[in-house]
Formats: C-alpha cells, structure tokens, sequence
C-alpha cells in the first residue's frame, strides 16, 4: 500500500464506474449504507444531521455490526474487462464505523460469479484506518471482469475505485467499419495534459454526450502567452478519416481554436511522449471553434498514415466535452 497519490490514480481509468456499466452483483449486508454508493463517481460527502430509518446517513457502503462471526462482502462487475493496475479502498468520513481490515479478489466470468468461479487475490487482508485513502498497487496481467471485496469483519467503505487498463480485442472487430478509436471502450486513454484545473481531461473519452460543463475537459484561464495541450492513447492504431469534437455546455469558455496532431508511437514513457509529440505531424490544422456545438471535420483532415496517439491543442484554453476519432483499424 502507499500513501501518496500514486501514478496509477492519474495514468488508468477507473473500471468500476457505473457509467461503463459497473454494478454491484451481490453483497452480504448494507444495513445502513447501500452497496451501490460506493461505486459513486462523485467525493464522498457528509452531512452533518441526515438520518435515515436505520440510522447516520453515510455516503458508502456500511454493513451492520456482526454478532455471529463471519465477515462482509461485495461482488462488482466491472465497466469493462481489464487489467487491474492499482485500487483506491477510501473509508472518508468513517471514522468509528470504517472496516478495520479488507482484501480484494477477482475474477474472469461471463456471468455472475460465485464461491466456484476462478479467484485471484490481488490484495491479500490489510489493516485500514478511518478517514483515509488505501492505495494499492498491482502487479498481475491477467484480465478480470469481476472484484469482490471483503470487509474484516464488518463496517464501511466509501468508495471503491479500480483502475487499470480496458483490454479490447482487436480480432473481434470489423476491420472495414470506422470505429471510434478514441473510445474508452476500445480501451482509448489519456495518457497527459499541461492543466486539468476544472476538469479531467479523461472525460473527452467516456461515452454519449457530455451531461454537463463539469463533464468534460476545462483548463484554468491562461494569464501567459502559449496554449494549452493533451494526449490521447487511441484504443487501436489505425488510419483516421474523421474528427469530432464537441463544445456542448462550453459557452463563455470554450477554446477559440483547435489543432490536432497524430503519430504512430513505440516504446516510451510518459515523459518521452510528452516531449516527442511537439513534433508530431499535424493531423487537423488550427480551426475555429464554437460555443456549445459539435463540430465535425473529415476534409480538413491531413494524411499522416496509422497512428497510435494524438496530442490536441486548444488555443489558448477553455474546455472541450467529447472527442471522437473516426477510423479505420489496421488490418
């Protein structure tokens, strides 16, 4: 476990979010706070004098105090299957009430797992403490569908993230269609931005249309000369044939411009691609945007072969909602 803010926070999204589709498959006990508010995508909250029939209204999951023995436990089904890469068991705002230890196992299925099905743990039992963050790193390649969580021996946990990284199948997919290859479905990611202040630049990825200014990526108002600037992992390398990039709900803050440029990118690190993408052809020369719009280029687009990233330039800042890149993948 570390105490930090670790890489993977930033690096991979998390696979527990009921907007790709996790849900919670099963549970020993919530007595007191429902299963389902642990996989909140919102920070917990807590209000001071909210009671509800059973008692303290927490933002979490809580399971009532065991008299017989036994522990707690949860089954998630994740968004989407993937590799686990680090997970996050925050107890914020328990603080008498919180598990005093947990462990997490997980599992490949096709339907609702149970005792039988194949169990991995990735985090054996480990001490937690109230209020707190629990960071985990880890270090297994396999792809998992499902987690299951347990609470030694009872309590409250209020939220659960999981992140890692979408493993998609590119075999299984039509090789003649246009796919969105910046879908986090296809396993797309953010890999950096230069600022994020009023929101996360994994957001131009998630599915359907933005739901609100929060739901997208907004930069702070930039007080100094230059631009502002992400990168996109495509989920598949292919060749791009259209872009689409939508401003909904951005209307005194959107970008005044926007470019994009592409490259089909090797072994590197972060770092490394950070600095190479400055040189990275451009893909879509600097065009003029709109507040509250979805703007759809095909024509303005530049050849420049498969690709496997993109770094997108918003002159000089603002905030865009959603990005689809329309193409083709590489037979």
């Amino acid at each position: 476990m570390t105490e930090t803010t670790p890489e993977f926070t930033r690096q991979w999204i998390n696979l527990a979010q009921p907007r790709l589709g996790a849900e919670i498959v099963s549970c020993s006990d919530d007595f007191f706070a429902e299963c389902s508010r642990m996989l909140n995508p919102e920070p917990p909250q807590f209000i001071v004098g909210k009671f509800d029939d059973n008692g303290k209204w927490m933002d979490g999951w809580e399971t009532r105090r065991r008299r017989n023995g036994g522990y707690d436990h949860a089954i998630v089904k994740l968004g989407l299957a993937g590799e686990i890469k680090g997970v996050d068991i925050d107890t914020s705002h328990f603080t008498g009430n919180y598990a005093p230890a947990a462990s997490l196992e997980a599992c490949y299925s096709a339907t609702a797992p149970d005792d039988d099905s194949d169990w991995q743990t990735l985090i054996p039992s480990a001490s937690l403490q109230g209020d707190s963050h629990h960071y985990f790193a880890i270090d297994n390649t396999a792809c998992f569908t499902h987690i299951r969580l347990n609470l030694y021996p009872d309590g409250g946990v209020a939220r659960l993230r999981v992140h890692g990284r979408v493993v998609s199948d590119a075999a299984v997919l039509d090789k003649d269609a246009l796919h969105n290859l910046a879908a986090v479905e296809l396993g797309a990611r953010a890999v950096a931005c230069n600022d994020a202040h009023f929101g996360a630049v994994e957001n131009l990825l998630n599915p359907g249309k933005g739901i609100n200014m929060g739901d997208g990526w907004e930069t702070r108002r930039r007080r100094e000369p230059g631009y502002d600037w992400c990168i996109i992992e495509l989920g598949h390398a292919g060749c791009i044939e259209g872009v689409v990039l939508d401003t909904a709900f951005f209307k005194g803050n959107y970008p005044d411009r926007c470019s994009i440029q592409a490259a089909k990118v090797g072994a590197g690190t972060t770092a490394s691609i950070i600095t190479q993408s400055q040189f990275w052809d451009e893909l879509l020369p600097p065009q003029k945007l709109e507040m509250d719009c979805e703007h759809e280029f095909s024509g303005e687009l530049q050849d420049v072969g498969s690709v496997t990233h993109l770094r997108i330039n918003i002159f000089p800042d603002g905030g865009l909602s959603r990005v689809r890149i329309l193409g083709k993948i590489d037979a």
